[in-house]
C-alpha cells in the first residue's frame, strides 16, 4: 500500500474520525492491541484517541516511520464494506 511517509500521512488525512485497531510492536516479543479513533494528524505523527473501557489512558501518538517500518500496523472500520489494512509495503 502506502511506500512514502507522505503516502501514509494522505491515507491518515482521509481516514481522520474513523475507528480502528492498531497493533504495535510492545518489545520482547509482545505485540499490544488497542482500538479507538483516529483524531489528530500532525507533520510527524498522528493521535489515536483509544476506547476508555479497555484502556487505563486516553491517547496514544505514533510517528508515520513506525507505519512505514511495519512497528504499527492499523486496520480502520468501514462501515460499508468491512475493513481496510495500511501498513508500509
Amino acid at each position: 500500500m502506502a511506500k512514502t511517509l507522505m503516502d501514509i500521512k494522505r491515507t491518515l488525512d482521509v481516514n481522520l474520525g474513523k475507528r480502528l485497531t492498531l497493533k504495535a510492536n510492545g518489545g520482547r516479543r509482545k505485540t499490544i492491541e488497542r482500538s479507538g479513533v483516529l483524531s489528530e494528524t500532525y507533520p510527524s505523527v498522528f493521535v489515536v484517541e483509544l476506547d476508555q473501557d479497555e484502556n487505563s489512558f486516553e491517547r496514544v501518538s505514533y510517528s508515520y516511520a513506525d507505519v512505514l517500518t511495519e512497528t504499527v500496523q492499523l486496520t480502520f472500520f468501514e462501515e460499508t464494506s468491512g475493513n481496510m489494512a495500511i501498513s508500509g509495503q
